[in-house]
């Protein structure tokens, strides 16, 4: 069976040595050495300022938003559920606004349209799809334009640079998922990178209850602090971060390269780097992308129509702006294998059968 995706296995004797160091300290959350140690070399890593470590990818969605003062929300339908139900959950407004055809994320023009529609949203949600960023520039012009804020769910964006600078220092706040399935992980947990150093200290508190530093409640919070097991399997898999990144890349291109006129790939960001985080195909339709699907799952490939179906159709109740090129991709796309034990021969393997199928 080639896997669709294959979590990373931290080093259990490194594991170990620092998970003894936890129980002799007594110190096992509540911003502890690891936690500590670990926001410093992730942010030293990923060329970034303010970072708070989370408990998952979805708390630092609601931590953002809650931090930086939103309640009305315009955001793209083609990701992963989280990225609105997160806010759904919190009871904001949200609307949704297309994904521009080429690049699947969220369109600087219809973002332009939503607002010329009437759209009061005070904050823009987009998500570097499978890692790809958005455009980052004209999103922020809109924002100075429109007045709103922009929060980008960069889940898949570990290790991508727009030329030199991280794409998490774009926008108001960036949020990363820590989870298992994902390129860096902690088992569970996740990160925000705030613009703002105002939003991070205020963050900060509304992870840990609201409690400001000398012990006094200040806002209404919840606990969503990373605890140092967490921190200390994030220090382990840190170690061999570039490793990872660097073979992912190479099967990411490998595809590219073997599918070339086989298939559509999306359009990836002209002064992006890659990491490797998923390899999304566009089939010519969904009757297309079933049978390829169900194809490779006869030959002991798996594959994921992913993301399906566009989120605008499972919250209904949502503003709509217009989502036909959202729609039209989920029910065409789908992600073939890719993690850090996928092997050049596997990758040669999905590519023949594909080719065969298409």
């Amino acid at each position: 069976m080639i896997v669709l995706n294959s979590p990373v296995k931290p080093n259990l004797k490194k594991l170990n040595k620092l998970l003894e160091q936890v129980n002799e300290n007594s110190w096992y959350t509540n911003f502890g050495p690891l936690h500590s140690e670990l926001t410093a070399k992730l942010e030293d890593y990923l060329g970034v300022k303010n970072l708070l470590l989370t408990n998952n990818g979805t708390s630092a969605l609601q931590v953002a938003a809650k931090a930086i003062g939103s309640r009305n929300l315009l955001a793209t339908p083609f990701s992963f559920v989280a990225t609105v139900s997160a806010f759904k959950w919190q009871h904001d407004e949200l609307g949704f606004a297309d994904i521009d055809k080429k690049s699947l994320n969220l369109s600087p023009e219809a973002i332009r349209l939503a607002y010329l529609k009437g759209c009061k949203a005070d904050t823009v949600v987009a998500t570097h799809v499978y890692g790809n960023p958005c455009d980052v520039k004209s999103i922020g012009e809109l924002s100075e334009e429109n007045n709103f804020q922009i929060i980008y769910d960069a889940a898949h964006a570990f290790g991508i640079k727009l030329g030199e600078d991280s794409v998490l220092n774009y926008g108001d706040a960036s949020t990363l998922s820590f989870h298992a399935t994902k390129i860096f992980h902690t088992v569970e947990g996740g990160a925000i990178v705030f613009k703002n150093s105002d939003n991070f200290d205020r963050a900060k508190e509304l992870i840990n209850f609201g409690i400001r530093q000398g012990g006094r409640v200040v806002d209404v919070g919840i606990n969503a602090k990373l605890n140092e097991y967490q921190a200390a399997v994030g220090l382990v898999n840190l170690e061999e971060i570039d490793n990872i990144l660097n073979h992912r890349s190479e099967l990411f291109h490998q595809y590219c390269e073997g599918l070339k006129g086989v298939v559509e790939i999306p359009q990836w960001h002209p002064q992006a780097n890659t990491n490797g985080a998923y390899m999304p195909i566009l089939l010519e339709n969904g009757r297309q992308m079933k049978t390829v699907a169900n194809s490779l799952k006869a030959n002991n490939i798996q594959s994921r129509n992913y993301f399906e179906p566009s989120l605008d159709q499972i919250f209904v109740d949502s503003h709509n702006y217009g989502t036909k090129n959202s729609i039209a991709a989920s029910e065409r796309i789908l992600c073939l294998p890719m993690h850090a034990y996928l092997t050049s021969y596997e990758v040669s393997s999905v590519i023949e059968k594909v080719k065969c199928l298409v």
